[in-house]
């Protein structure tokens, strides 16, 4: 297997492990939109979801970050520097780390709420779950201090010609998608589908984000 091929493969599998942790996304949340607490995901329809979905949210999780590894590292070869591909690597390796921790620390929660309120803890799961986001929310903050220096450096590293990408490709980069796709999400109407198109903004951005190098690569061979 040739080079080519085995990196447009590897963006394949990036894609779909962004439809893996999307999936999950969408299966955790989906639902009435309405709340009465102080946090806006914490809502009636997810108080009502079944506990399968749950479950099979967090088992996407697995296969999901292993296809989204699989394509974060092969693209460190459209690198043209060794050294700055080294030091992607090691970004890339410490910024998938707390993407399964993330991913569980919300569904834990989401669980647990749908839970007490089945199991009779209706009164008291809304205040409980509320207080656990509250002691460990400093998870997110340290999550997303280790997830974006990579696609920050990627960025670095297209605006200065680093990559056999144009320079102007660097405003593809997945954090300019994620802005783009959520001020769509801020304009759609209150709904079960808003919520879960919040909820998977990431994976959303990804897939695009793997899409539009996956093309590039198809022309760039046709020529």
């Amino acid at each position: 297997m040739n080079h080519n091929k085995k990196i447009t493969l590897a963006l394949i599998c990036g894609m779909l492990g962004c439809l893996c942790f999307g999936g999950g996304d969408w299966l955790m949340i989906y639902g009435d939109p309405a709340y009465t607490g102080n946090l806006s995901w914490l809502t009636v329809g997810a108080a009502q979801i079944p506990q399968w979905r749950y479950s099979l949210a967090m088992g996407l999780a697995f296969p999901g970050i292993l296809l989204y590894g699989t394509a974060l590292f092969a693209i460190g070869a459209y690198i043209t520097n060794e050294k700055s591909r080294k030091l992607y690597h090691y970004l890339n390796a410490f910024g998938l780390t707390p993407w399964l921790a993330l991913h569980l620390f919300y569904i834990m929660i989401l669980s647990l709420l749908s839970w007490m309120n089945s199991n009779g803890y209706s009164e008291i799961a809304l205040p409980i779950c509320e207080g656990l986001f509250g002691n460990l929310s400093w998870i997110i903050l340290v999550s997303e201090a280790m997830m974006l220096p990579v696609f920050i450096y990627w960025f670095a590293l297209q605006i200065s010609g680093k990559t056999i990408f144009p320079k102007g490709m660097a405003f593809t980069n997945v954090l300019f998608i994620y802005g783009i796709l959520k001020t769509i999400q801020i304009l759609m109407p209150v709904s079960a589908g808003r919520l879960a198109f919040t909820n998977g903004l990431m994976s959303e951005s990804m897939i695009i984000w793997f899409g539009i190098m996956l093309i590039y690569s198809f022309r760039k061979d046709s020529f």
